[in-house]
């Protein structure tokens, strides 16, 4: 029998994963499934948990958004290193994004995410690494590295309350176009290639969404060995606000400020100021000037979905 250790984090979504708690207790008693479920206390927590996990169980499940589904991450790679453990990753979603379990096709709303959970599919996934700003040592990596203006907007997000996931990131969208459009000069080293210019955002993505509805990189795949870039250089507030349909619908490549590649390995070096930077949905750099990426092939085996049918 498959034993679960769910990690919860309460203050997800502004209280949305302390609401999914006692709802994920009954359809996994009502499965009878072998599970323990633990709440994390505060940032951090979560890794340490899942490290400790790793070791005893088949199954570590994140319950939250994506900071906490990037921290179960950062413990089962963990005890993946030091020989402690090779658990299967598994995720609820219960955050604003939840870009993450749509990167794996799982269900966002709660008992298709538990059925699917239960249901057991796997594939295995890249992760990757970032290191530089206040992780010099690196941390590991789901979903994306964000540089520039989508770092400002994850910082404005957590000032607001809950309007509903994507929601919540438009607005906190509209609130970063006013207050960031210094794109400072950078130069991107992506392999053997590199580009220098005043880049408004970089986005380094091993899924495709971000922000609960931004289709940053359409064609990208958890588990395609490489990593997407989606660059924009500078440009007005005006013309920000005329390509954020484009960010929506994917198909940003067309147009003219906006740069595409593909690569494994990325160094972003600031010519001038800082690289505000996340990861996951977590700042990792405010004052930082560089950072560098790596693509850490089939590393992680998942629960995924589509579910299927009954």
């Amino acid at each position: 029998m498959t034993a679960y250790f769910v990690i919860a984090n309460p203050t997800a979504g502004n209280g949305v994963g302390a609401k999914a708690i006692p709802r994920i207790q009954e359809i996994l008693n009502h499965h009878e499934a072998d599970y323990d479920l633990t709440i994390t206390e505060r940032p951090g927590h979560g890794i340490e948990l899942a490290r400790e996990a790793s070791a005893s169980y088949d199954v570590v499940v994140a319950v939250g958004g994506d900071g906490t589904m990037n921290e179960v991450v950062n413990g089962l790679m963990m005890a993946k290193e030091e020989g402690l453990g090779s658990a299967i990753l598994g995720a609820v979603a219960a955050g604003r994004g939840n870009d993450f379990v749509d990167a794996l096709d799982l269900p966002e709303n709660l008992e298709d995410g538990c059925a699917a959970l239960l249901q057991g599919k796997t594939r295995v996934i890249d992760i990757g690494l970032v290191s530089g700003g206040i992780v010099p040592d690196g941390r590991y990596f789901a979903n994306c590295v964000g540089v520039g203006f989508d770092a400002i907007t994850t910082i404005e997000v957590k000032k607001l309350p809950r309007l509903g996931g994507f929601l919540s990131f438009l607005l906190a969208v509209f609130r970063t176009i006013v207050l960031y459009n210094d794109a400072p000069v950078s130069t991107v080293t992506y392999d053997s290639e590199s580009l220098t210019q005043a880049s408004l955002m970089i986005s380094i993505m091993n899924g495709s969404r971000l922000g609960g509805g931004f289709i940053m990189a359409p064609d990208s795949k958890n588990n395609d060995g490489i990593f997407d870039l989606c660059i924009a250089q500078k440009v007005s507030r005006r013309r920000i606000l005329t390509l954020l349909p484009h960010f929506i619908k994917g198909d940003q490549a067309a147009q003219k400020e906006i740069f595409t590649a593909r690569a494994k390995n990325i160094t972003i070096t600031s010519d001038e100021g800082p690289l505000p930077a996340q990861t996951d949905g977590e700042i990792i750099s405010e004052s930082g000037r560089r950072l560098e990426i790596e693509l850490l092939p089939e590393q992680l085996e998942a629960i995924c979905g589509p579910l299927e049918s009954a």
